[in-house]
C-alpha cells in the first residue's frame, strides 16, 4: 500500500536528529525514526499495543543527495512488508 501523499507532506519535514517520535495520523497510530539529519527514515504504521509497540506496515526511505551532502535531490518510501511488534 503506498503512502498517501498528506502522509508523505507530513514525514518530509525535519525533526529532531536520531529520535523517535510517535503520532497519529488518519485514525493509524505511526512511528517514525529520524536520521542524523533529522529526515523520517524508517516508518511504522499501524495499531498501537498498550505496551507501545505497533502491529501493521513496517516503510524504509530512500534519500538521494546532491555533491554538496547537504541537498536532497529525491527521496521515495518502500514498503518492508508487516510487522507484529515494533
Amino acid at each position: 500500500m503506498p503512502l498517501s501523499p498528506r502522509l508523505e507532506a507530513k514525514l518530509n519535514k525535519t525533526f529532531a536528529p536520531e529520535s523517535r517520535v510517535d503520532d497519529v495520523y488518519s485514525g493509524n497510530d505511526i512511528t517514525f525514526i529520524t536520521d542524523k539529519q533529522g529526515h523520517p527514515i524508517t516508518l511504522y504504521i499501524g495499531k498501537r499495543k498498550p505496551d507501545g509497540s505497533i502491529t501493521g506496515e513496517r516503510y524504509v526511505r530512500r534519500l538521494k543527495f546532491e555533491a554538496d551532502g547537504v541537498t536532497l535531490k529525491s527521496s521515495h518510501w518502500d514498503a518492508k512488508g508487516k510487522v507484529t511488534r515494533f
